[in-house]
């Protein structure tokens, strides 16, 4: 909410200009890119399907997707661009976002900073579906391999074009606070918390894929479950923060 430019910038003006070049080429490419569990919002049917309503973000973020969806459907309509879309629910692992929770988690426990952990007004605990990058990656090229060419050629459409949206999880949501009780076990450290009840600006209380689809259309299997994927995180975390240099830029 502090930067909503540079959502708008990346999401929506970043994927136009992506649709723009790639409806001019001739042949045109088909398209894979990244939608968001995000787009579900306050819904409260779970698990989430491909079939429920999207018109209900929680988050500028999650607007932003879902208009990522839209133009999606705008530029397969008039110019016959092959578009699949597809939701990641929680993506982590190597290489992560360091805005990511479990991330930053990862971080603070070992400098013995004090983590927030967020409850539900309900005093329930706050869960996500956590998608290891691995199962992300099978998804993807499952996409890539059943993707249908493009229609069109040189901005003009041919012939109705292919359209697809998948949800890529894990199917089994985990409370956050199950996520800091698996780090602290794995990083032997005990986490100084703090829970504070969730803002009601722009986070969910949960989320949860139900992959059907992608399983009967992509071959979509997640195999990692997330103690499994934490603990190749952290192996990665520890060796590539282990330099003074790197520990120091943080």
């Amino acid at each position: 909410m502090q930067n909503p430019g540079s959502y708008v910038h990346s999401n929506i003006a970043g994927f136009v200009n992506l649709l723009e070049v790639s409806k001019s080429a001739n042949p045109q490419p088909a398209i894979i890119w990244a939608s968001s569990s995000s787009v579900y919002g306050l819904n409260s049917k779970v698990p989430f399907s491909e079939k429920d309503r999207t018109d209900q973000p929680a988050s500028l973020y999650a607007a932003t997707k879902k208009a990522g969806e839209e133009i999606a459907h705008t530029y397969n309509h008039i110019y016959g661009l092959s578009i699949t879309g597809l939701r990641f629910f929680t993506v982590y692992g190597p290489w992560g976002r360091p805005d990511m929770a479990y991330f930053f988690f990862t971080k603070d426990i070992m400098k013995g900073k004090t983590i927030t952990v967020y409850e539900s007004p309900d005093k329930g605990s706050v869960a996500r579906d956590f998608t290891y990058i691995d199962d992300i990656v099978k998804g993807c090229l499952g996409a890539l391999d059943t993707a249908k060419k493009s229609t069109g050629s040189g901005g003009k459409k041919r012939g109705p074009a292919q359209l697809r949206i998948f949800n890529l999880g894990n199917t089994s949501p985990v409370p956050v606070s199950t996520l800091v009780s698996i780090l602290e076990k794995i990083l032997k450290v005990k986490a100084k918390k703090k829970v504070m009840p969730l803002p009601r600006n722009g986070d969910v209380e949960f989320t949860h894929a139900n992959i059907t689809l992608a399983m009967t259309e992509l071959g979509y299997k997640p195999t990692t479950d997330l103690e499994a994927g934490l603990k190749k995180f952290v192996r990665w975390y520890l060796s590539f923060y282990s330099g003074s240099k790197k520990k120091s830029s943080w």
